[in-house]
């Protein structure tokens, strides 16, 4: 599984300088949200602020919109089981799920009981990862991870097994057999 840095991310930072109701979305728990865009449930872990900050930027640069949930006003002052119940609830109602991975994230019990959710609701062709690595290793002890889709950057220098070359951009890739990967756009897969 590839990484994308955080430094590749920075460049979407000026975008979102700080996070307000606007750089979100409170999900209606009813299915009868009028949808303008597509809505991404991100899972994350809270104290990787500007990493999450970039990611908000980056995909709302894709015309998604964004649900986080500690920007929702409907949420509890304080986790508890209730937390979790709507947590369920939009993880439900969204059109995709995304998981921040970076290694804090790997190693949460709330990200993973997020995924656990979402893999449930959404797997697999509206769920993935956002693999976010400073130090260019992999998750150990989370191989369970290789077998979801992932976000990832091709530079424009490889190919597809016929030989064609793959464009220059944001990818889907998700495992297949044999070590393949089928990759869909970034944009296709999120506006699908």
């Amino acid at each position: 599984m590839s990484f994308i840095t955080e430094f590749q991310l920075t460049n979407y930072r000026e975008r979102t300088r700080r996070f307000s109701p606007d750089n979100i979305v409170n999900l209606s728990e009813s299915s009868s949200r009028i949808q303008t865009k597509p809505m991404v449930f991100l899972s994350h872990k809270h104290e990787e602020f500007s990493i999450l900050q970039d990611v908000i930027a980056f995909l709302k640069a894709e015309g998604v919109d964004i649900y986080v949930d500690w920007m929702d006003q409907d949420m509890p002052a304080y986790t508890n089981a209730e937390t979790a119940i709507r947590l369920k609830e939009k993880i439900k109602v969204s059109n995709k799920f995304i998981l921040v991975a970076t290694d804090d994230a790997v190693n949460s019990k709330w990200c993973n009981w997020e995924l656990g959710l979402g893999d449930a609701a959404k797997y697999i062709e509206h769920i993935s990862l956002f693999p976010i690595n400073r130090t260019y290793q992999s998750f150990r002890g989370a191989e369970y991870l290789k077998i979801y889709p992932y976000i990832d950057y091709e530079d424009g220098t490889g190919e597809y097994l016929n030989g064609t070359a793959i464009a220059k951009g944001y990818y889907v890739k998700t495992p297949l057999e044999n070590s393949q990967v089928r990759l869909v756009s970034l944009k296709y897969w999120l506006m699908s």
